[in-house]
């Protein structure tokens, strides 16, 4: 990884070197300080030279952009399966705890940090309802509450992706 720092930086150095060639041969021009006449075929080979370097530089640009997409859309694609993986694993316990389809449900909706309210507004059931199942898919997953239940099933999908 060391390697491909390093070529960048070279390339990003002498982008830097022609660029300020550029520069200072503009300006030594515009205010007339001209040290030494440079015949023309020197500062044919300046110029082409620095062109050159901008150009390798313009086209390691495009190349890093390239690469960066590459890595992001490869991190987003890890993102998903990781997603995915989440909901299997946790859909698994919750089936292991023994939960009705209504638990699971609410389950579901406890993890994604729903209140009780809410919940029972989203399900469209009372509060009493909602914290009657809290209650039974506390007990299944034999916790105490919605804290233990979150930390429990986190701590569970660390140590099975540490297999």
């Amino acid at each position: 990884m060391k390697r491909p720092n390093l070529l960048l930086w070279l390339i990003v150095g002498i982008q830097v070197l022609c660029a300020g060639a550029f520069v200072v041969s503009l300006a030594l021009s515009l205010l007339g300080m001209q040290r030494t006449a440079n015949s023309w075929q020197m500062r044919e080979a300046l110029e082409i030279a620095a062109s050159i370097g901008l150009i390798f530089g313009a086209v390691l640009g495009v190349f890093s952009v390239l690469q960066a997409r590459r890595s992001q859309h490869q991190a987003e694609q890890a993102l998903r399966s990781a997603a995915g993986a989440f909901a299997v694993t946790v859909d698994e316990k919750l089936a292991g705890w023994g939960l009705t389809n209504a638990e699971k449900d609410v389950a579901w909706l406890v993890i994604k940090g729903f209140s009780t309210k809410e919940t029972a507004d989203l399900r469209g059931t009372s509060e009493g309802t909602v914290k009657s199942q809290c209650n039974a898919i506390y007990r299944k997953a034999g916790v105490k509450g919605r804290a233990q239940l979150l930390s429990g099933l986190v701590e569970d999908l660390l140590l099975s992706s540490d297999d």
